[in-house]
């Protein structure tokens, strides 16, 4: 709930047209800026252009506002490059709908400036009745509602200018304007929002002379509107501060607020910093007599001298400020460990007790105001200068003071501890006025009307005599005090000072003191109307107050200066935690001042503006507390070491005699101690309590949980990318050489997690393999950007979180982004069907020339052991990526080839007539087959690579799945078993659909699809991974192919296979090849497949029958064998393509 401390006034009710309005304007300001603030955390880093590969990539596609002055050159150079072409088309689908966001924001800025001056419009032609400008500036909330309207304005192109490179916003904003040409088009904003955003042309080394004047100045504003909102703010006190602050020396901060509205709207004024020197004395004396840095919006710092530099009467009249810089600095500082200590004296047990807060209520709010006060100067003129000499110099005179920044933290710390006490305290009084109030008039009444049955006699008390006439002054004075009306506060404050005069006078007069019940009783009476005065005098003004007194919204963004003071602390002492979460409490405040108009307003922007905000301050406290999971780590790799390296395990069988030897008891204290600490830390995390940030509900608890999680999160996203860079040229030896010491680091973390959970109190094995399986699939996703047309970004992702983010890191070559890339890429080069070959009964690889060993199916096991079956699930799902790109180059490339030469296709096309019907026998076949595989072996040599490749991803595929398939059916037998019950349950079900039209269960369908997968329950060979356009003359292009390699093979009875000749020139993988094509063929109507079969099956049948056969129909075969073994195509459907004669020639008869 936000309360705002401002005045309210019937100006801005519903009944008030013009204040409604004026209000609704205001707040809508507050939105944008929240929203501009949240999407600056979003621009896409392509648009900065700022990396090697996006500049090559996206160059020529993000163009600046030049883009206007060149359009039909861009679009003739957009259509003449297919492949640009593409590339826009891909950047489009994955930006469009961040771009529409973009430019909504941006148009948002310029339709509230159109707002504004409508608004005057409609004062001025009298729509608001019986109100005009001046009438509402001279209202307390119509002059407040118009400053801040101009000072939004403002507020929103400075952050614009500051979060948004002039260059980004142009490329966003020409992008937008391409890919919605038609809403464009009809659009009347877009051409007046891109003048408006254009670059400034400022950048961190070069200001423009008349920076941000001439910006401003780019959609004209009433000057009169302007005059007037300097002219108020100047002479008045616009939100009634100085109440706060009646301190002098306080006035400075009191208007803080309008001095930094001020600061804004004057540059829609510029000849007023330029030539108005009279003006511009009596703003800076009134408004900064001691400070030159000032807090503009939620933290957006400027420093004066720098921003003032190019106008010469504002620059003129800031040099009587810096007359005194030296002595302003002395009593700042010094004043900063003698209100730390008083402060610490306060917060010491026992101090603030209810009775000496409310009687020194004064007191306390002049100490919270100067401790305030000189942490705000501090913190300001601290932060680091910008770069310009001036400030340098004035920066480092206060340095020169000797600041310390560990004793400014340490005063934050304190007076945000002291406020959040005295808050608590008066809120508890606050709840509880009315009854304590009640309550001490009874405890009051009752003892007066006790001491007036004393003095009638008839209760007896030791030495007292009876005495009508007190008898009847008591009884007189308990009707007095019962009839004391506690909403007449004034009334019955004085009543109550009376009475106590009374019976301090009585007690005097009547020598009632000598008796000592009697003055006992006096004096309890006197403290309970004591009390009902300070009960009467609580009042919600006092925590209005500290909550104005307390504002930290200028140290929005500075507060990160002083974080690393902040986590030494918590290092040294677990416990400051506690003063931690009353600094966070009190940094939160600062949402009321977006929220205040909005709350006012009543839209529906509350929610998402301080959702933004919380977010924002929650992500802070995060950062801050994450101090607690380093240490802990730090203490379990110690741990860890000793475990590993000093302690011995005891065995299960012992010597009486060796028991000594086991104890190890130095090395077990040193394990005690340290996960002592570790517990301590924990203790320090929980003691900050469930605490409400803004709008959120930071529990510590699960704040402790996710910290653990960052930290692991990013040690061993670390690890994996330090882990798995490979030098290409090693081979197969460095690749085991790295996943085994990658096992190693991983088994570590993993005995710390499963030791230190308990001390924890959390769910080790769970957190460990969550975090992990997240790490391995958003590494993937971002790998797997290289493959699609819609990007997946952080924002988007599904396994990327704010909260517990995974880093990171610059690629390390130019192929990979991530760890898993460079893995999957290393398997690729060691297995490179062109060096090496693949011996399937083995599932290994084998060197071509020295038949040495390469590398073999145990590689993925050790994958596991280092990456966990994530790692192998994820290589999978990366290595269907591949596939699917070199199936789309492939058909793309045989598309290409077919239709660019027309007598390479001629000759397919008179091939396929002559081969028609398929199972009739070619007579005279080296007639009919020779020219044409002559004609395609170069033709064909440009598909091998392809075909290989693609055979390679589905060998390792195949390998893949069953690993995971061994391991599952070791580890998780009853997941295994309900995964193959359900998935031919369900395979049943969609075969009856097909011959009952029954409903299909697709939805069960994709559900079950990840458990077959992690379970290795897949068969790569017969899946489909993507539909293409029919080729009809594929089949027949593919059994050519095979065709031209045919000559280079012979058969090894070693193996029972067929291999390269030695003296073959061009080298490769037969059974890659193989499964290329088995893999290429499945993409297609089964029918294809069926295609290849006839006509591999005619050529045998056709050579079989010559009077000479060659040896190409038993290579064929072999082939043909292998084949059908992939595809798992049934031995009745081959014997059906060749002739009896031939299939007692070739095949035994057991095949």
């Amino acid at each position: 709930e936000y309360k705002s401390y401002l005045s309210m006034s019937v100006f801005t009710t519903e009944d008030n047209a013009c204040g409604h309005a004026l209000v609704h304007i205001v707040a809508r300001g507050s939105a944008i800026i929240a929203e501009l603030l949240r999407l600056a955390n979003n621009i896409p880093v392509v648009f900065r252009l700022d990396n090697p590969i996006d500049v090559e990539r996206y160059s020529s596609l993000l163009v600046d506002f030049s883009y206007f002055t060149s359009v039909d050159a861009f679009n003739e150079k957009l259509e003449r490059n297919s492949d640009l072409q593409d590339r826009d088309e891909e950047f489009k689908e994955s930006h469009i709908t961040l771009l529409k966001r973009f430019y909504k924001v941006f148009e948002s800025v310029y339709k509230y400036i159109t707002d504004i001056n409508r608004f005057l419009e409609e004062l001025d032609e009298g729509i608001y009745i019986q109100q005009s400008l001046e009438s509402v500036s001279m209202d307390t909330i119509g002059k407040q509602l118009l400053c801040e309207s101009l000072y939004l304005y403002g507020v929103m192109l400075l952050v614009i200018d500051n979060k948004y490179n002039g260059a980004v916003r142009e490329r966003i904003l020409v992008a937008y304007h391409r890919y919605n040409a038609n809403k464009a088009s009809v659009d009347s904003h877009i051409d007046d929002v891109c003048k408006l955003l254009r670059s400034t042309g400022i950048t961190p080394t070069r200001r423009p002379p008349n920076y941000p004047a001439d910006y401003f100045a780019r959609v004209p504003i009433r000057q009169d509107f302007v005059n007037i909102t300097i002219g108020r703010l100047r002479s008045d006190d616009v939100y009634n501060q100085m109440s706060n602050y009646p301190q002098p020396e306080h006035r400075s901060v009191a208007l803080s607020t309008q001095a930094s509205m001020l600061y804004v709207i004057l540059f829609f004024a510029p000849r007023v910093l330029q030539s108005e020197q009279p003006t511009m004395r009596e703003i800076v004396d009134k408004h900064f007599p001691d400070n030159w840095v000032i807090n503009v919006y939620m933290g957006l710092t400027v420093n004066l001298v720098q921003e003032w530099e190019h106008f010469k009467a504002a620059r003129t009249a800031l040099l009587n400020t810096f007359e005194n810089v030296r002595p302003i600095a002395q009593k700042h500082v010094s004043a900063v460990p003698k209100l730390c200590e008083k402060a610490l004296k306060l917060l010491q047990e026992g101090v603030l007790v209810e009775e000496y807060v409310l009687d020194h209520i004064p007191r306390l709010m002049t100490f919270l105001r100067e401790c305030n006060a000189s942490l705000r100067w501090v913190m300001l003129h601290t932060s680091a200068p910008p770069l310009n000499k001036k400030c340098k110099q004035l920066h480092d005179l206060v340095m020169a003071q000797n600041v310390q920044l560990s004793e400014v933290i340490a005063l934050l710390l304190n007076t945000s501890q002291l406020e959040l006490l005295l808050k608590d305290m008066f809120k508890a009084l606050l709840d509880n006025k009315h009854a304590k109030w009640h309550s001490c008039q009874k405890e009051t009444s009752d003892r007066l009307l006790e001491l007036a049955d004393v003095f009638s006699g008839t209760k007896p008390l030791a030495r007292v005599e009876k005495n009508d006439n007190l008898q009847a002054w008591f009884r007189e004075i308990a009707k007095q005090t019962s009839d004391i009306d506690y909403n007449d506060h004034t009334t019955a404050g004085r009543k109550i000072a009376q009475l106590i005069q009374a019976i301090e006078e009585v007690q005097e007069f009547h020598q009632l003191e000598n008796n000592w019940q009697i003055r006992q009783f006096l004096q309890d009476t006197r403290s309970y109307l004591h009390q009902m005065i300070r009960t009467i005098n609580v009042k919600e003004g006092v925590l209005i107050q500290i909550q104005i007194i307390g504002d930290l919204s200028y140290a929005w963004n500075i507060i990160d200066n002083y974080t690393k003071y902040m986590q030494n602390g918590i290092k040294k002492d677990p416990s400051l935690v506690r003063k931690l979460r009353a600094t966070f409490l009190k940094l939160a405040s600062a949402l009321d001042l977006p929220l205040v108009r909005i709350c006012e307003a009543g839209t529906d922007d509350l929610k998402s503006v301080s959702e933004c905000y919380s977010k924002e301050l929650v992500s802070y406290v995060r950062k801050v507390l994450q101090i607690i999971p380093q240490s802990m780590f730090s203490l379990l790799e110690e741990i860890i070491k000793v475990l590993t390296n000093d302690m011995v395990e005891v065995p299960t069988r012992l010597d009486k005699d060796k028991l000594k030897d086991y104890a190890q008891l130095n090395e077990r204290y040193k394990v005690a101690k340290l996960t002592h600490a570790v517990s301590v830390f924990t203790d320090g995390m929980l003691m900050m309590k469930s605490t409400l940030v803004g709008v959120i509900k930071v529990d510590p608890k699960k704040l402790l949980e996710d910290g653990v999680r960052k930290e692991l999160v990013t040690r061993v996203a670390e690890a994996f990318h330090e882990g798995l860079i490979f030098s290409r040229g090693k081979g197969g030896g460095d690749l085991r050489e790295k996943l085994q010491a990658l096992s190693a680091k991983t088994d570590g973390f993993r005995r710390s997690f499963e030791y230190i959970q308990d001390y924890l109190n959390i769910f080790g094995l769970k957190i460990w393999q969550e975090e992990v399986m997240r790490i391995v699939n958003y590494n993937v996703e971002q790998e797997s950007n290289t493959f699609l047309r819609q990007k997946v970004y952080d924002w988007q992702s599904y396994y990327q979180s704010p909260n517990i983010p995974i880093p990171r890191f610059q690629p390390t070559d130019t192929e990979s982004r991530t760890f898993i890339g460079r893995l999957a890429r290393e398997i690729l080069s060691i297995t490179n069907p062109t060096q090496t070959v693949y011996m399937d009964p083995m599932k290994a690889w084998y060197d071509m020339r020295s038949n040495d060993e390469v590398l073999n199916s145990d590689i993925f096991t050790k994958i596991v052991d280092a990456l966990e079956p994530f790692g192998l699930q994820g290589l999978d799902r990366l290595y269907s990526f591949m596939l699917v790109t070199e199936l789309q180059q492939f058909t793309k490339a045989v598309t290409n080839l077919l239709l660019s030469d027309k007598v390479l296709t001629t000759q397919l096309t008179s091939l396929m007539k002559a081969l028609h019907p398929h199972n009739k026998v070619v007579q005279m076949p080296g007639k009919v087959y020779s020219p044409v595989i002559a004609k395609f072996t170069k033709f064909c040599s440009s598909l091998t690579p392809f075909i290989l490749s693609i055979g390679q991803l589905q060998v390792i595929r195949d390998l893949i799945s069953l690993t995971l398939h061994s391991l599952t059916r070791f580890q998780s037998k009853q997941l295994v078993r309900a995964v193959e019950t359900l998935n031919t349950a369900l395979v049943s079900n969609v075969t009856s659909h097909y011959s009952l039209e029954t409903v299909t269960p697709t939805e069960s369908l994709f559900e079950i699809t990840p458990y077959l997968a992690s379970c290795g329950l897949t068969e790569p060979y017969l899946q489909v991974y993507n539909t293409f356009k029919d080729i009809p003359m594929l089949p027949a292009l593919l059994f050519v192919h095979l065709q031209t390699h045919i000559n280079k093979l012979t058969y090894n009875p070693g193996c029972d296979g067929l291999v390269l000749g030695r003296k073959t020139s061009e080298p490769l993988d037969i059974t890659i090849f193989n499964i290329g094509l088995v893999t290429v063929l499945r993409q297609f109507p089964r029918e294809y497949l069926l295609e290849y079969l006839e006509l591999s099956g005619q050529y045998i049948n056709s050579l079989a029958k010559s009077p000479s056969p060659p040896q190409q129909p038993q290579l064929t075969v072999h082939l043909l064998k292998q084949f059908t073994r992939y595809s798992r195509t049934t031995v009745a459907s081959v014997k059906s393509c060749l002739s009896e004669c031939t299939v007692d020639t070739f095949l035994p008869r057991n095949t």
